[in-house]
């Protein structure tokens, strides 16, 4: 008889203070999918400093600019495929290459960042630049050496949280204050 695998997806992953790969530094990432293959999340905490205009302009620069109104911060989702974007949306809108995972989407297609800057777009979005991604058993082994945090997800603190909150809010879902805890590792 076989175990279920411990699958992660639809959790947060929390840098440990710890954690010293600058990719992943006091980053907080979404696990959309995690099996015995590996996994794949966005960082939802880091700016990447490039607006949805920003990004239209260079995908369609014969298009006039959006105006202000469409400035949604785009974010550095990982250091996996740097040059792709990514929009993670809650459940409802289906544009091309949308792939539905348990709790959210994840779409890479030019149709979302469109609908998004016309405001016909999904309720809730979060744009990312790359993506976090992992083989085999790493997260199990770093979760082991005790570089990150992870808990079940709240989707309030993806959407509605503001960015620099978003690690102590995520921490918080534990009961942690990541500033009490130790800069050193240890194992029992």
């Amino acid at each position: 008889m076989t175990s279920a695998f411990p699958s992660l997806a639809g959790h947060f992953l929390i840098a440990m203070p710890t954690m010293t790969d600058p990719s992943f530094a006091q980053s907080v990432v979404y696990l959309l999918a995690h099996d015995e293959n590996g996994a794949l999340g966005l960082i939802i905490n880091r700016h990447s400093g490039l607006t949805l205009n920003d990004v239209l302009e260079q995908l369609q620069p014969e298009q006039p600019p959006l105006g202000d109104a469409h400035n949604q911060e785009i974010f550095s989702g990982g250091p996996v495929h740097t040059e792709l974007g990514f929009v993670l949306h809650n459940h409802g809108p289906q544009f091309q290459g949308t792939t539905t995972f348990a709790e959210l989407s994840l779409t890479a297609s030019q149709d979302a960042l469109q609908a998004i800057a016309q405001g016909t777009g999904p309720e809730h979005s979060l744009i990312a630049l790359g993506h976090a991604g992992w083989g085999a058993g790493q997260i199990e082994d770093e979760l082991r050496d005790n570089a990150w945090l992870s808990c079940p997800a709240d989707h309030r603190i993806i959407f509605q949280t503001p960015i620099d909150e978003r690690r102590s809010a995520a921490a918080a879902l534990l009961g942690v204050d990541l500033e009490r805890l130790s800069h050193q590792v240890g194992h029992a």
